[in-house]
């Protein structure tokens, strides 16, 4: 009579370590989906002048790339209160 007790018990935890291993098993599957499309991504992505960083005597700058800076949107001109000179609050 015991021997059913816990037999019972037994395929109770596999059942529960079933349904605890399928939210693993689901979020692997999703992070090897989005890496996947990730590389496809950056494959198809083809670029003639490929970007690099070159590093001056105070700082990085990106040189080369496929950004044309003719594409990118300009920035609205900043507001100047009525008086304020070119440099702002800037007092030399």
């Amino acid at each position: 009579m015991a021997r059913g007790h816990e037999t019972r018990d037994l395929r109770w935890i596999r059942t529960t370590r079933a349904a605890g291993a399928l939210p693993l098993v689901a979020a692997i599957m999703s992070a090897v989906a989005l890496t996947g499309a990730a590389f496809y991504t950056v494959n198809q992505a083809s670029c003639a002048d490929p970007a690099q960083y070159i590093r001056t005597d105070n700082h990085v700058e990106l040189v080369g790339g496929c950004v044309n800076t003719a594409e990118l949107p300009t920035p609205a001109p900043p507001y100047k209160a009525q008086g304020e000179t070119q440099h702002g609050n800037y007092r030399p």
